[in-house]
């Protein structure tokens, strides 16, 4: 009919079943590749022998709650991936987060959620697979190159997070607040992911305590004097008969589904923010600017105690807002992460820990010791640049192995990552989340004798052996029948060679426009004129109507006399003239990742039968 639908809702039976689909498949090649991988290095570490290494050396504790830390939040993340939601969810998701962006802030995060619109499982299932990959390699890859790569993932991955997923923290867009998520929870991931590609010299000094604390002060500074900028509406609970910026932030997080208790504490501190809105963002600017100033302080005297006090009241005042404002931030069927609060705690106690003194280390280089036995000589039998990476394999610890595993599900991720986003064409799924289960038949197709668009006569019989998509269009429709045009059209560009195998075609669907003229005119309209196994039916307004009510199809004029209202369904029938397949062309919302999609849909199902056929 006249007017298009809306798009897939994240609930779609179809996207989520899809979805999990695609992830236990996934999840299967994940188990194989660390059953691979452990297998291999129990062979090669019976085969060349026990390396084992220097059990002497300790990481700084400041690196290792930044590495596994970070790494679980990874994890974390990439399980809140797997909500079933996400895969239909996230395009709408992602452009709400542009809101109030500059033009090429939205153009950039448009960009990514296109991908997401053209590839939905595909880029759900990935995310789920190179977040959790990235999480397991920091949290196993304890030094040397594989914990440098597994940061330099972190760092690389947290960026295209940082900029398509959370719109570069929101930075450039008003109302900009730490207590509400900025600069954005992924940046902070960016950090830590950086700090763990320094040198392992550089965590046995206080010096990356004091930067990290430092750092850490500086931003509290600049937030707090944010917060208490005037004329950004944090300072009033109602504003011109609206809640102030801040208590609007918290009412907003209400409607998200969470545990009862949740949803009355955050609740009620928002009616308490709206009654007493200066006195909060007081209380905030306040603990901002002491947390802000006590880090800045212990960083320049290296004050322990100061820094072990401040570390504490920031973190209690973090945990609040992260309750109380962020509302967890994960909460809902869609959420990613659970926002800034945690992943700034983390810094900051790291922070402190670099400042205080380290527990005595072993700094040399750790050498790998061969074991005795056989294995060794065997090894020496190996050629020179096999022999060494191979013995290094078979010595490395468990952990080390379990990192390599970790590489291997990044890969599960990436690679559909990278082909969705260079492939233009839409996944079906898409278009038949919208148009439901295509219906499956098996009956001789009604034949029918009508008038092409160049005055032929042409029957259904006449164009046996050869695949028929038909469909039924409204020569004058302004909506939804130039957009199915449309998907004909590229549909019949993706049958490549085997359009030569295929018809399509579509049957006036208006009583009243039923001449040639209008007919050759949409196919000039939609440039159809250039395709050459597509012809537009009519003829009398009695042939019409028996072939409409032959396939099923409701047509009936408007009241303002133009367009007609049309069921948008189409068919397949087999180069023997069956009935194969009967399904709902309804373009949805009409936008790029539809149309593309149910041109795919379209030409899969034509390309399905003609292999049938074959």
């Amino acid at each position: 009919m006249p007017g298009m639908n809306s798009g897939p809702g994240p609930a779609s039976s179809i996207l989520v079943a899809a979805f999990r689909s695609a992830l236990l498949h996934q999840a299967l090649i994940v188990v194989l590749i660390f059953l691979f991988v452990l297998a291999t290095w129990a062979v090669m570490r019976t085969a060349i022998g026990d390396q084992r290494a220097d059990a002497d050396w300790r990481e700084p504790r400041a690196r290792q709650l930044l590495r596994i830390g970070f790494g679980a939040l990874w994890v974390f993340d990439g399980l809140l991936q797997a909500q079933p939601q996400m895969a239909g969810g996230m395009p709408a998701q992602l452009q709400a987060a542009d809101a109030g962006s500059p033009g090429w802030v939205a153009d950039l995060v448009n960009w990514g959620a296109n991908i997401w619109s053209y590839h939905p499982i595909a880029a759900a299932a990935s995310t789920v697979w190179i977040q959790i990959g990235i999480g397991l390699w920091m949290i196993f890859a304890v030094r040397g190159w594989s914990l440098r790569l597994a940061a330099l993932s972190s760092v690389a991955w947290g960026l295209i997070v940082w900029s398509f997923g959370e719109s570069f923290g929101a930075i450039l867009a008003p109302g900009l607040t730490v207590l509400f998520g900025a600069p954005g929870g992924v940046i902070l991931y960016v950090v830590a992911g950086s700090l763990l590609l320094l040198p392992q010299r550089s965590w046995e000094r206080p010096a990356t305590g004091r930067l990290i604390l430092g750092g850490s002060g500086v931003f509290f500074l600049g937030m707090a004097l944010l917060q208490a900028w005037p004329g950004r509406g944090f300072w009033q609970g109602r504003l011109g008969g609206q809640p102030g910026s801040l208590t609007a932030m918290i009412q907003s997080m209400t409607g998200t589904p969470q545990p009862h208790v949740l949803e009355v504490l955050v609740s009620g501190f928002g009616n308490f923010t709206e009654s007493h809105g200066f006195a909060v963002n007081l209380v905030a600017v306040l603990a901002l600017a002491a947390a802000g100033a006590s880090f800045c302080v212990s960083a320049a005297r290296s004050d322990v105690r100061l820094a072990r006090i401040a570390v504490i009241a920031a973190a209690v005042f973090c945990l609040a807002d992260w309750v109380l404002v962020e509302d967890l931030g994960f909460l809902g069927g869609q959420g990613t992460d659970p926002n800034s609060m945690i992943p700034l705690i983390l810094l900051f106690t790291a922070g402190y820990l670099g400042l205080s003194r380290q527990p005595a280390a072993d700094t040399a280089a750790v050498p790998v010791a061969v074991g005795e036995g056989p294995g060794p000589a065997r090894a020496r039998r190996l050629p020179g640049w096999v022999a060494g990476p191979a013995r290094a394999f078979a010595g490395a610890p468990l952990r080390a192995i379990a990192g390599i595993a970790a590489l291997g599900v990044i890969i599960v991720g990436a690679a559909p990552m990278a082909f969705a986003a260079v492939n233009k064409t839409a996944d079906p799924i898409t278009a038949e989340s919208l148009s439901g289960t295509n219906g499956v038949l098996d009956s001789p197709a009604p034949n029918f004798t009508l008038t092409s668009q160049d005055g032929r006569q042409v029957s259904l019989a006449s164009l046996r052996g050869k695949v028929v998509l038909l469909s039924f269009l409204d020569p004058v429709c302004t909506t939804d029948c130039p957009v199915i045009a449309s998907e004909m059209r590229v549909a019949d560009g993706l049958l490549g060679s085997k359009a030569a195998d295929a018809e399509l075609v579509s049957v006036v669907a208006n009583p009243t426009y039923t001449s040639l003229a209008y007919t050759r005119a949409f196919d000039v309209q939609e440039g159809l004129n250039t395709v050459p196994n597509w012809l537009y039916l009519t003829g009398t307004i009695s042939q019409l109507a028996t072939v409409w009510h032959d396939f099923g199809v409701e047509v009936e004029d408007l009241p303002a006399g133009a367009m007609a209202a049309h069921d948008d369904i189409a068919f397949v029938i087999s180069a023997k003239g069956v009935l194969q397949q009967e399904m709902s062309d309804d373009p949805g919302p009409g936008t790029g990742a539809t149309q593309s999609s149910f041109s795919s849909m379209l030409a899969d199902s034509v390309l399905q039968s003609i292999g049938q056929n074959q």
